[in-house]
């Protein structure tokens, strides 16, 4: 990631891009994409063992389309709304939430959203959304960043003398493997749809 960034990322192809015209576009891509994080995480996909969960997918998909810059100021709104007790987390209930719900055991894999947030744009604008192979390539570097703090935070909470790959890691990798290889179609596709929009 040390490489100049060159490539534009998908929020930049579309409207405006400078003036007044362009922080109202920024400021609704904001704002659509804290309600879509919120819906995302509510999802659950029946699979086995564990079901599988949309909010990481929404995470790493706005970080790519949306870029480091832009996508970070999206994870960070999210994570604000959170904070203020609105249930917009996967586990959070009307019960359970804000600063209590975060500094739990899911605390670790927030931090690891705003990590892997700006992996993905970083990424992005280096072009790897639009090879199939690169765009699962930087799934895997974000799913890493979301799982490394994750871990090391329910180690810290419960000792690492727990089971703590058993519980916080190994139930969710075949849902994680779907997502990569869902992403790793989608964002590429979408390019090639911009590509011939404007051929």
């Amino acid at each position: 990631m040390a490489a100049t960034a060159t490539n534009r990322v998908l929020a930049q192809v579309f409207g405006a891009n400078e003036g007044a015209a362009l922080r109202a576009k920024q400021a609704a891509l904001v704002v659509s994409g804290i309600a879509a994080l919120a819906v995302s995480a509510k999802i659950m996909v029946p699979m086995l063992p564990v079901p599988m969960s949309m909010g990481t997918f929404a995470v790493l998909t706005i970080g790519a389309a949306y870029g480091a810059r832009l996508g970070l100021v999206t994870i960070i709104g999210y994570m604000l709304v959170g904070m203020l007790g609105f249930d917009v987390f996967a586990k959070s209930t009307a019960d359970l939430n804000g600063l209590e719900y975060m500094m739990g055991s899911t605390g670790g894999y927030l931090l690891g959203f705003v990590l892997a947030t700006v992996a993905l744009g970083l990424l992005a604008a280096r072009g790897w959304d639009r090879s199939p192979v690169k765009m699962a390539g930087a799934m895997l570097i974000g799913n890493a960043l979301i799982y490394v703090p994750g871990l090391l935070w329910l180690g810290v909470l419960y000792g690492f003398d727990k089971p703590i790959l058993a519980w916080g890691l190994t139930p969710f990798l075949m849902g994680d493997a779907v997502k990569l290889a869902l992403a790793a179609v989608l964002l590429p596709a979408l390019w090639k749809l911009v590509g011939r929009a404007r051929g």
